[in-house]
């Protein structure tokens, strides 16, 4: 799949995979970030990209980072919508600090991961009912 990719400092690499089975690309951080304890950051990525039609473009943490900088993604995933790639559309990946320390995310440094993931817009069919029987609500899989 081709996707256009515009970076805002040509110096940092383009994202990368890092293996032949990787699904996820590797994000630069555009900037050296401090992120206080206890604290809400956005770290900018340096990529603005035009993702494909029938695709949306969710961005998260590397999975080491709680562990190697005390760092979770604020809003779990971030969703990067077809249209979201204007001029000033930079990913930013929304970190907390949970450590009782700053925590520094240098330049450059692999700090998040991006995926392609094929979706499809719903065409919303309103009607009385889905079905008769309930299932037994929130988290009810397993607990009878």
């Amino acid at each position: 799949m081709k996707v256009k990719i515009t970076r805002i400092d040509k110096e940092l690499p383009l994202p990368k995979y890092q293996t032949d089975g990787s699904v996820g690309c590797d994000l630069y951080a555009r900037i050296t970030t401090v992120v206080p304890p206890k604290t809400l950051v956005k770290i900018p990525t340096n990529i603005i990209i035009g993702t494909p039609k029938g695709y949306m473009f969710l961005i998260t943490l590397r999975s080491s980072a709680p562990f190697k900088k005390g760092l979770i993604k604020a809003n779990g995933v971030g969703i990067g919508d077809q249209d979201f790639c204007g001029p000033t559309d930079e990913y930013n990946l929304a970190v907390y600090n949970i450590t009782d320390e700053e925590t520094v995310v240098e330049r450059g440094e692999r700090i998040g991961q991006g995926i392609f993931v094929p979706v499809e817009i719903a065409e919303w069919e309103e009607v009385d009912e889905i079905k008769k029987t309930d299932r037994g609500g929130f988290g009810s899989t397993g607990h009878k």
